[in-house]
């Protein structure tokens, strides 16, 4: 941006362009720079995938696909879930009929759920918060479920 106004002006000062297209050109530049900075600016800021929760139709058999070819290891686990290390992330593997992904979960800056909840309602979302818990949840235009966490969420 700063290159192209010091081009214009230049432009003006040699006489290449007129005073009237010079503050043209200016707006458009500044215009231009208002849209990019509201294009850039979002309701959250993501820095990570958390974690993603899988339904899988046996927690022991997938427990034990995902320990075998990605060597990652049992958290946590019960009889119908399993929480498996994925370096500073982790995958849950929860029991049920068919296999599907439950839900993923991003990691944002500053998370406090009742900011968040707050902001999602806000937004017309329509947050889920689990009574007792600061997990916050909402559903992506595709109806995916997203969680909301900080950075440093892990498995209960």
């Amino acid at each position: 941006m700063k290159m192209a106004i010091s081009d214009m002006v230049e432009k003006y000062e040699r006489g290449k362009i007129t005073r009237r297209e010079l503050i043209q050109g200016l707006a458009l530049v500044a215009a231009g720079a208002s849209a990019r900075a509201a294009e850039d600016a979002s309701t959250f800021k993501g820095i990570g995938i958390n974690h993603i929760a899988l339904d899988v139709t046996s927690v022991r058999r997938s427990r034990d696909f995902y320990r075998r070819h990605l060597g990652s290891p049992v958290l946590t686990e019960s009889k119908t879930d399993c929480f498996l290390g994925l370096g500073k992330n982790f995958l849950t593997l929860f029991e049920r009929e068919r296999p599907a992904m439950d839900h993923f979960c991003i990691a944002i800056e500053n998370y406090n759920v009742n900011a968040v909840t707050g902001e999602l309602k806000r937004q017309g979302l329509n947050p889920e918060q689990p009574s007792g818990t600061n997990r916050v949840y909402f559903r992506d235009p595709d109806g995916l479920m997203v969680q909301l966490s900080s950075a440093d969420h892990a498995p209960a």
